[in-house]
């Protein structure tokens, strides 16, 4: 090779190791700028976009759930704040709309208590917003069910109610019940059965609960129901429930009631009962309510079916002039296997189906259609080996006998009307033995004014 060749050969070399050697720096920089991007970028992350709460009563406070707040590469305060209905703290106790999160502690994970605090009834939605200067704010979603101010009332606790065994069919007893019903919407009575050491009754039988009318001295029935075969109603987490807001001008103060059920054996029910008394906006601020009929102390005490009676169901009823809502509130069921069946095979009043009118001046206005209520799908299904699928005509053991409300087109106000009970007819042979409809009626009225009760004579 000549010199001349060599020394461009060598000058070419030269030249692609600095092409190399300036790739290469290139790429070093590259990398490096790109770890330092990286190192230097702050950030915030959370572990959780949403929180759903439990329904809460509105002025308390739900549960709380823990939102991690994950800083890294901050330099400044941490900016955390919830809208109205849910509150944030940093040590699960001092909550409030919104918190910081001191610089010094922005980097590395901080735990965020946040908790549902309604101020209103009804869906709530709101937000939490995580924000710092140096990076984008985090929203995360909230919701909750703002639930109404419950007032609880304890009355009966576990109290035997058996026959023999020293026991009773029935207790009474006086209760101080909410003595304010001016914000109070709704009254809820909750009847518990539990099986005392030696078991349950094993019949589905009658029983109900009443509240004394001081005025009258009358007891009125406010929730009847049929005992499950064998079993209590465990299967319902606050036992039978029944809407007694009729029933708001007795149910307050100091309060006479009666439980009653119809075991004929030693074994029984210990029965407890409680009240809860529901805050909202009343369709009326004042009720009053009056009895119309009452065949209802046990089930065989009812009006016979079938056969000729003496058992009076007309009755006369003069409502208050300030009255603006009129309604009857009926509890009826049959008992009995009488005889001759129908032709599906029902015998009387137990199982046959039949539809009973209510007439107002001589006329029917209301029907009570005493059909099937889905006995096989009750929830209290814990009752084998007693018969409590069955369909039954309007109950099934194990459940609560509904309450029929009628409400009339205008308020009746000043008005008087007549009232019969006009059962299906049907006549009884004599052979299955004795049919019977226990029923109760009950005239209420409701007023933007101080009312009084409805006036009923025979």
């Amino acid at each position: 090779m000549t010199t001349r060749n060599l020394k461009k050969s060598l000058g070419i070399l030269v030249f692609v190791l600095g092409l190399l050697f300036i790739v290469n720096c290139s790429g070093d920089d590259t990398s490096s700028n790109e770890v330092q991007q990286q190192i230097i970028t702050p950030s915030m992350s959370v572990n959780n976009m949403s929180f759903n709460f439990v329904g809460t009563q509105v002025s308390s406070n739900s549960d709380s759930f823990i939102l991690f707040v994950n800083g890294d590469n901050l330099e400044s305060l941490i900016n955390i704040t919830s809208t109205e209905g849910f509150q944030v703290s940093l040590d699960g106790t001092t909550f409030s709309n919104s918190l910081q999160i001191a610089s010094e502690s922005v980097n590395g994970q901080t735990s965020v208590f946040v908790r549902f605090s309604p101020m209103a009834i009804g869906s709530v939605t709101g937000t939490l917003t995580v924000a710092n200067s140096e990076t984008d704010n985090i929203v995360v979603s909230l919701a909750g069910v703002g639930l109404p101010i419950v007032h609880n009332y304890s009355t009966f606790v576990s109290e035997r109610l058996a026959f023999g065994g020293g026991f009773s069919q029935s207790s009474t007893q006086v209760f101080n019940l909410h003595d304010d019903l001016t914000s109070i919407e709704t009254i809820k009575m909750f009847v518990k059965l539990r099986c005392p050491a030696g078991g349950c009754d094993e019949w589905d039988v009658y029983a109900n609960v009443k509240v004394k009318d001081d005025a009258s001295g009358e007891l009125y029935e406010i929730g009847r129901y049929i005992t499950p075969y064998w079993n209590d109603n465990s299967q319902l987490n606050r036992g039978f429930e029944f809407d007694v807001t009729d029933f708001k001008s007795l149910l307050t103060g100091s309060t006479e009631l009666r439980i009653r059920t119809e075991c004929w054996n030693a074994n029984g029910y210990e029965v407890s009962v409680e009240f809860d008394y529901i805050e909202g906006t009343p369709d009326y601020p004042y009720y009053a309510v009056s009895r119309v009929l009452a065949y209802d102390d046990w089930s065989s005490s009812g009006v016979p079916y079938g056969v000729a009676h003496s058992f009076d169901l007309t009755r006369s009823v003069s409502i208050p002039a300030n009255t603006e809502s009129t309604h009857l509130r009926t509890i009826i069921s049959g008992w009995g296997h009488a005889t001759p069946n129908d032709s599906d095979g029902r015998p009387c009043a137990e199982w046959c189906y039949r539809t009973h009118d209510v007439k107002i001046d001589g006329a029917p206005m209301f029907q009570h259609n005493l059909s099937p209520l889905g006995c096989a799908s009750n929830p209290v299904s814990n009752q084998n080996p007693g018969n409590w699928q069955p369909d039954r005509a309007g109950w099934c053991p194990g459940m609560v006998v509904p309450a029929r409300l009628n409400q009339f087109n205008s308020s009746m106000a000043g008005s008087s009307f007549s009232f019969e009970y006009d059962y299906e007819d049907w006549i009884s042979d004599i052979a299955g033995g004795n049919a019977f409809y226990a029923t109760s009626t009950f005239v209420v009225v409701k007023s933007n004014t101080p009312i009084s009760k409805p006036v009923v004579s025979d």
